[in-house]
């Protein structure tokens, strides 16, 4: 049977069931509504105009007006015979209603119509009682006959709640597990129904597509183990080391490059959990230690050092996230991660050659500028001789070159430092007012040529910082530097500090330009500079002065709105 029949059946069942207790009940509360009815219209107004009469026949020797109450008693019995004999007895009540009205003070007429209305009530007593029973056996009847049909009901009911739900869920239940298992690639899955019902055209269906997966899938077997094998053969002839972990952490895969940097077989690396192999190797604890907890970013680029084929080896670290879309599904789905090594030891010990090479002519540059800057020195002393008024431009702008020499000179020690992770920080409680006042001096002269004031704002409850007091006036003074170069004529430079927590913030805000929201990211980095910013400075400054901050374990950082001027800003942590 189709499904829509077999709902069709039983809802219609169901409805017709309903209508049949309805039907029953209505009707047998209608015939026991007229037998009641019957007992009150016809044999209780009988007994009522035969009480009215008794009543006015004990009235009538004090009221001779009873009579008249009698008649009006008597005329309407007359109206309402319905019982057998009553009308004989009503006949007879007349009879001796008529002859109470020719002597209507005679005790034996009297006593002859107190019989007769006797006799009319015990009739219609017996009559009451009779219907009494009809109704009482129409009421057994009713509620057997109901019962019976409620009973028979009940059981087609609950018949149908039963087998009908599960006549449709239960194949539905099947077909679904059946088509999990099918997503799950058990293409052997079948599913059988008997009949000729939807279920089973859909079985059917269900079935050949089964077959074509099945089919389909043994005959492409061949071309995906090949192609897994030559995958694991590309894996395998990669220069760099590769391993590669599942969704769990599980190692699924690993090359001979990284067998040899870690020194380890690959039975005691495949199939096993990572955290297991890294109780044991060094090596992978350190590979899979930023992939486990969140580190910052600073440290998840630092490289790692293998010692490798003899000598020490520099690797960097390349996580790369495997995230797959399930056919049928939106929701990304993580499946695992491949680590890669880099070997990037080459260019290490070509930016070390750089580093030192940058460092050695850094240094040796400062004697022949030291000699000159003197040189420069003594034309200016009127001792040695006057110079006339192009001279002195000549020796200004000598002088000029100098500073800037300098200046470039020491941003490229600072940055050989920084480079080869020698930078000396003396962290002791300092006195912020000295190293606002060193900054300033630093920056004053230039200040000046350009009308530009200082506002120095610290608040009184910050006296000391924890830091390195000459890192941090350079930063501050470098800080300076560029509010000035920036900042329009005639305006004002707000230096101020204050407490944040446990933290002394330090922020100069110039009235400059400012820097466009798209280059805010890249502010920090090195050699970079804003363009169509004006000329001066190597892009070193910043670069450096984030390294100095974050080596005193402080933060860095800028708020700019274009057109209206930046704030450059660090934290360090209070010195009290």
């Amino acid at each position: 049977m189709k499904i829509k029949a077999k709902l069709n059946v039983g809802v219609g069942l169901l409805f017709l069931m309903i209508f049949l207790l309805a039907a029953l009940g209505g009707w047998y509360i209608n015939v026991l509504k007229k037998d009641t009815g019957n007992i009150l219209t016809a044999n209780y107004n009988t007994l009522l105009y035969a009480k009215n009469m008794l009543r006015a026949l004990e009235e009538l020797p004090q009221d001779p007006s009873a009579l008249g109450r009698l008649s009006i008693n008597l005329d309407k019995q007359r109206e309402n015979v319905t019982e057998q004999g009553e009308q004989m007895t009503t006949n007879a009540i007349v009879s001796h209603y008529e002859a109470l009205q020719k002597e209507p003070g005679n005790s034996t007429i009297i006593s002859a119509i107190r019989m007769d209305l006797t006799q009319l009530m015990e009739q219609n007593m017996h009559a009451i009682s009779l219907k009494s029973k009809v109704a009482e056996q129409t009421a057994e009847q009713a509620v057997i006959v109901i019962s019976i049909a409620g009973t028979l009901c009940f059981v087609i009911a609950f018949t149908l709640l039963i087998n009908l739900p599960s006549n449709i869920a239960d194949p539905i239940r099947k077909l679904t597990e059946s088509i999990r298992q099918i997503a799950g690639q058990n293409y052997r899955e079948r599913v059988h129904f008997a009949g000729t019902s939807e279920f089973a055209e859909l079985a059917q269906s269900f079935n050949t597509m089964a077959e074509k997966l099945e089919e389909y899938s043994e005959s492409k077997l061949d071309k995906i183990l090949k192609a897994k094998q030559r995958i694991e053969a590309l894996i395998d002839n990669m220069h760099d080391p590769v391993i590669g972990v599942d969704e769990n952490r599980q190692i699924i895969f690993v090359n001979e490059e990284m067998l040899k940097v870690t020194a380890l077989d690959k039975k005691n690396l495949l199939d096993l959990p990572v955290d297991q192999v890294a109780q044991q190797n060094d090596l992978i604890r350190d590979i899979f230690k930023n992939t486990v907890t969140a580190s910052s970013e600073r440290e998840d680029k630092l490289p790692i050092k293998i010692f490798a084929d003899g000598r020490e080896s520099y690797f960097e670290k390349d996580v790369i996230p495997i995230n797959v879309t399930p056919t049928g599904e939106l929701q990304d789905q993580f499946i695992g991660q491949v680590v890669i090594l880099k070997n990037i030891t080459p260019f290490k010990e070509l930016d070390l050659a750089k580093t030192n090479f940058i460092g050695t002519i850094s240094h040796e540059f400062k004697t022949p500028i030291a000699s000159i800057q003197m040189g420069v020195q003594l034309l200016e002393n009127e001792r040695v001789g006057l110079l006339n008024p192009e001279q002195r431009n000549l020796v200004g702008g000598v002088k000029e070159d100098l500073e800037r020499l300098l200046n470039i000179t020491g941003e490229l020690l600072n940055m050989t430092q920084v480079e080869s992770g020698s930078i000396q920080i003396n962290l002791h409680p300092a006195e912020v007012e000295p190293m606002i006042e060193y900054a300033v001096k630093a920056n004053r002269s230039a200040a000046e040529q350009k009308g530009i004031g200082f506002k120095i704002d610290v608040d009184p409850q910050v006296q000391t910082v924890f830091a390195d007091n000459e890192k941090t006036a350079w930063v501050l003074t470098n800080f300076l530097s560029n509010a000035v170069r920036y900042s329009h004529e005639h305006s004002m430079v707000h230096i101020q500090v204050e407490a944040a927590d446990q933290r002394v913030r330090f922020s100069v805000k110039d009235s400059g330009q400012g820097v466009e929201p798209k280059y805010l990211d890249r502010i920090f980095e090195r050699y970079f500079r804003v363009p169509g910013a004006k000329k001066g400075g190597t892009g070193l400054g910043l670069s450096i002065s984030k390294e100095f901050i974050e080596a005193q374990g402080g933060e860095i950082g800028v708020t700019s709105e274009y057109g209206a001027g930046s704030s450059f800003y660090f934290y360090l942590r209070k010195g009290d």
